[in-house]
């Protein structure tokens, strides 16, 4: 024993030495070099380390419409499951918001580290409550005690990150927890998009917590400026990093002893932060998601359904998919017609990508649709035209360009030309007209339905109702209808968006025969109920009767504008209607690098115009919404 004895003291020796000896200048300054005691053991490389733990945080409360995108979109993380917990609480439900937790708890439960549910059957509404979306203070006390559960909840379990996630919030970006945790900030929220001003966060706080409008909002919220920005207020949707001391001393319940306002959870977490020096930052660099406005305390749970599905529509027009939850069973799709005989969609057939997009958005509103190929004027040569008696109308100029009319023109009218006469030969008495590039305003189909049950409940005598166009008329008000709180006497404008066509409307639109006198559809359709600006047009055509008006606000508008990313004009890019080889303006415009101000250009610069002057959608004349 003593010669083994001696050679551990011999070794641990050495090991003083080498650790109490001085570095020379190699061994301070020159390249690391990994040593082994026994040459027979070769160097490996330390392995990666693990992602950070992280506890989801979801509070579901009447969300049965919202809560299977919102669990599909966490599901869809770029992140390794089980380095995830999920804390979930529902309570004070009318709908199956329990039963779905319950189901998709058990489908998954196995994939994450671990999964804790709060679930209250009963009771199904708060007492001081005056509806189901009211935010009485019997909801902000549960709401806060929630919070404050599971953000103790994270704490006990050690875990790095808490992620709060509303149950209507949709992360349409599978990285957002990766870049939230990549900040590096003790709380940040993704900014969400919606459309209007609102989303998840306040640029101003008065000092007695209310929100205060300031000049840096807008230019945030619309990605003017990109950044990870200090603010005093996210909300819905945020990280909190745990491994930070000063997130110790934040919480939602009970208030801090000096706050004495506003009882309400988004406002007493951020004084908490404020009290304690933690701040909080928004992070708009990337697209992360969407919400829903939010609703007043009047509203139902089918309201607030609704609501949401116009975020989904939303979430398509981008472009992206949102398919629910596989683990959660969804109700059958029951599709109809809104009342009216046909629901008409135009699509050419070689932009499959906007037919696509229609059958999204058409089936998430779970409208029955029939698909019309549209004419596509750019195939069309000139002994096609000859031999459907197609002339122009005498005298007819581009009023932007000068230009005569364009191949894509025609096709466009003769699109909409077939469906008339469609009309007329099945004996249809209404139907809804729509071009393959709309988006749809929240609660189209019941605003659309109510506005059509008024016009029959007055008895008005109607041929054509714009639901979506340019009004072009801005100098004085349109006149309202009596009776209907929505509609109007519609004056000059343009686009052929979405409209209702009846029978008598689609018979005076077909015997104004207007092949042999054509001009762009949407430039004829004001001629025939009187209201074009260009008399000489209105003079080749006698009856001009049709009976026009048009919903307020509108109903649908484009999906994207001229000058915007991925815009493309099917009528504007092709060549002179009677010359296969001269193009217009756009046309060459799209070819080449240099400018010309051609309609589509003109048309861009009154693109905010084009919306109902009654309800804009661009974010400065929706800042009412940013609250």
């Amino acid at each position: 024993m003593a010669p083994l004895r001696s050679i551990r003291l011999l070794f641990l020796f050495s090991l003083c030495r080498r650790a109490f000896a001085p570095a020379g200048p190699e061994q301070a300054f020159g390249p690391e070099v990994q040593q082994t005691w026994f040459e027979e053991v070769p160097a490996v490389p330390e392995s990666p380390l693990q992602l950070p733990k992280v506890l989801l945080v979801i509070l579901a409360r009447n969300a049965a419409a919202s809560l299977p995108y919102c669990l599909g979109a966490l599901e869809r993380l770029h992140y390794p499951k089980q380095r995830l917990a999920v804390w979930l609480a529902t309570d004070h439900n009318e709908d199956n918001t329990p039963a779905m937790l319950s189901e998709w708890v058990e489908e998954v439960r196995h994939m994450y580290h671990r999964v804790e549910v709060r679930a209250e059957q009963w009771p199904r509404e708060y007492v001081d409550a005056l509806g189901p979306k009211d935010w009485s203070n019997g909801r902000y006390e549960q709401v806060m005690k929630l919070r404050q559960e599971a953000l103790e909840f994270g704490r006990s379990l050690w875990v790095d990150f808490v992620l709060f996630v509303d149950a209507d919030n949709i992360l349409t970006n599978p990285d957002t927890l990766s870049l939230l945790i990549a900040d590096n900030r003790t709380i940040v929220a993704p900014m969400l998009d919606t459309r209007a001003a609102y989303s998840n966060y306040w640029c101003g706080m008065t000092g007695e917590g209310y929100y205060k409008r300031t000049p840096d909002y807008v230019p945030i919220r619309e990605r003017k400026r990109r950044g990870l920005f200090p603010v005093p207020m996210v909300h819905s949707t945020f990280l909190i990093d745990l491994r930070r001391t000063a997130s110790q001393k934040i919480g939602f319940y009970p208030t801090h002893p000096d706050y004495h306002w506003a009882f309400d959870d988004i406002i007493v977490f951020a004084f908490s932060c404020k009290q304690t020096d933690v701040p909080m930052h928004l992070d708009n660099r990337a697209l992360y998601g969407e919400m829903p406005l939010p609703l007043k305390a009047q509203h139902t749970v089918q309201d607030e359904a609704e609501n949401f599905r116009h975020v989904l529509l939303e979430i398509l027009v981008k472009g992206l998919a949102v398919p629910p939850s596989q683990f959660i069973s969804m109700p059958p799709k029951r599709y109809d017609k809104l009342g009216f005989d046909e629901v008409f969609m135009i699509n050419l057939e070689r932009r499959p990508d906007r037919h696509q997009l229609m059958i999204s958005l058409l089936d998430e509103l779970r409208i029955d649709f029939k698909l019309i190929k549209a004419v596509d004027g750019k195939s069309l040569n000139n002994s096609q035209i000859q031999a459907m008696n197609i002339d122009m109308l005498p005298g007819y100029e581009d009023p932007y360009s000068a230009r005569a009319l364009t191949k894509g023109e025609i096709g466009c009218f003769l699109s909409h030309y077939n469906i008339w006469k469609k009309v007329l030969e099945h004996n249809l008495g209404k139907v809804l007209v729509l071009e393959d590039d709309c988006r749809f305003e929240p609660f189209f189909h019941r605003r659309l339905t109510r506005i059509m049950n008024d016009i029959d409940v007055v008895g008005l005598d109607w041929d054509l109702i714009y639901v979506g166009r340019k009004r072009m008329q801005l100098e004085y008000p349109e006149t309202p209808v009596p009776g209907v709180p929505n509609l109007v006497e519609a004056d000059y404008s343009y686009w052929t968006l979405s409209y209702v066509l009846s029978h008598s409307g689609a018979a005076k639109l077909v015997a104004a025969r207007p092949l042999g006198r054509m001009l762009p559809v949407d430039e004829f359709l004001p001629v025939m109920f009187n209201k074009h600006p260009v008399e000489e047009y209105m003079e080749k055509f006698e009856e001009r009767n049709l009976r026009a008006y048009s919903v307020e606000p509108l109903l649908i508008f484009p999906t994207h504008y001229t000058g915007q990313q991925n815009y493309i004009s099917d009528t504007e890019t092709s060549t002179i209607w009677d010359d296969d080889v001269r193009l217009t303006d756009d046309a060459v415009q799209s070819q080449s690098s240099w400018q010309t101000p051609g309609k589509a250009s003109e048309q861009g610069e009154i693109s905010s115009q084009a919306q109902n002057v009654a309800t804009g959608t661009t974010l400065e004349r929706m800042s009412h919404n940013e609250l």
